[in-house]
């Protein structure tokens, strides 16, 4: 096991269930310094884990664990953090309860105050869920966070990702086999379905016009439709949507600190912030991100170009990519 499990013990989610045993499985990398001040948070993103998360830091980029101290922190619901898939009953499969941005969070700051005796961070900074993790961080605990740079995410998911998401999960949920979360065997059609409906999302329209597939070896986009149908099928269905649920519910208002005032929620975050869109990203669109900054008081949106759409940022896709959003971290943290 390459991971560090922190128990939560019995942990009250924002639904009000207590949730016993609850665990979040995590990795560090480098030490923290004298002052305390080097701390970078990786949340994982939906499909991601802290081996991907391994793609954004190393030697010679701007998070480097010789001199940042890095938590990489799994989603619950990833299959490593508690999950459908690896829950005791009564939580375990189709019996595991909602969870929200917000309940991972609470249970992040948990983990870095208790366990790892962390009371600052640097930044926090990641792809897709896991940016919208950084914009939850930055107005659950405005005084705890100096930077974030999230980059294909948003503060609140939009009703039209809202749809996309309804979207792949009713291919999957459509399989017989699924049958509501019980199933016995994987519902391995209703899988194979969410990854061709995801795939159409994945990238932009300027992707498929030009057959980039072809530079990542597949040539076909019907090829490409078949790897992400296999890529899916390594995935418990549950934990997907377990995963999925938390997206949709999605919104830094959306608790007992901002009443969902999602003004009021933007205009409470204290750290300095980077948001990086790119244009023909269809999850995340750049339109929702200039909606969000006019009201993060030291915030800049930057929008990148790239026909790769909402893949521009998932490792090893786009060395170009890599170097944009290294030199923006950079700009944070130095």
């Amino acid at each position: 096991m390459d991971y560090s499990i922190y128990d939560l013990g019995e942990f009250e989610l924002q639904s009000g269930v207590v949730f016993r045993g609850a665990r979040l499985a995590y990795k560090t990398y480098g030490e923290l310094n004298a002052n305390r001040d080097n701390v970078v948070v990786l949340p994982t993103f939906y499909t991601g884990s802290h081996t991907r998360n391994e793609g954004y830091f190393g030697a010679g980029r701007a998070i480097d664990p010789a001199r940042h101290f890095v938590v990489s922190i799994n989603l619950f619901g990833n299959g490593i953090s508690s999950s459908p898939s690896n829950t005791p009953a009564p939580f375990n499969a189709a019996g595991f309860p909602d969870i929200t941005l917000y309940d991972n969070i609470r249970a992040q700051r948990r983990l870095l105050t208790e366990a790892l005796g962390i009371d600052r961070i640097a930044l926090v900074t990641g792809w897709s869920m896991a940016g919208c993790q950084s914009f939850q961080w930055a107005a659950q605990y405005p005084d705890f966070v100096d930077a974030i740079l999230p980059f294909c995410a948003s503060a609140k998911t939009s009703e039209h990702n809202i749809v996309f998401l309804e979207g792949v999960k009713a291919a999957l949920q459509a399989d017989a086999v699924y049958a509501d979360g019980n199933y016995t065997s994987p519902p391995v059609r209703g899988l194979k379905a969410f990854g061709r409906v995801y795939a159409g999302w994945a990238f932009s329209q300027t992707f498929y016009r030009e057959q980039m597939y072809r530079l990542k070896g597949f040539d076909s986009a019907e090829a490409l439709l078949q790897d992400w149908e296999q890529d899916h099928l390594g995935w418990d269905a549950n934990d997907l949507l377990c995963k999925l649920k938390t997206w949709q519910l999605g919104d830094i208002s959306a608790n007992d600190l901002y009443q969902n005032d999602f003004r009021a929620a933007l205009n409470a975050i204290r750290a300095k912030t980077i948001v990086i869109a790119c244009d023909n990203d269809l999850y995340f669109c750049p339109e929702d991100n200039r909606l969000e900054i006019e009201h993060i008081t030291d915030g800049e949106l930057r929008i990148y170009e790239s026909p790769w759409g909402h893949c521009v940022a998932s490792p090893g896709n786009s060395p170009e990519f890599e170097r944009y959003l290294d030199q923006a971290i950079s700009e944070l943290l130095d």
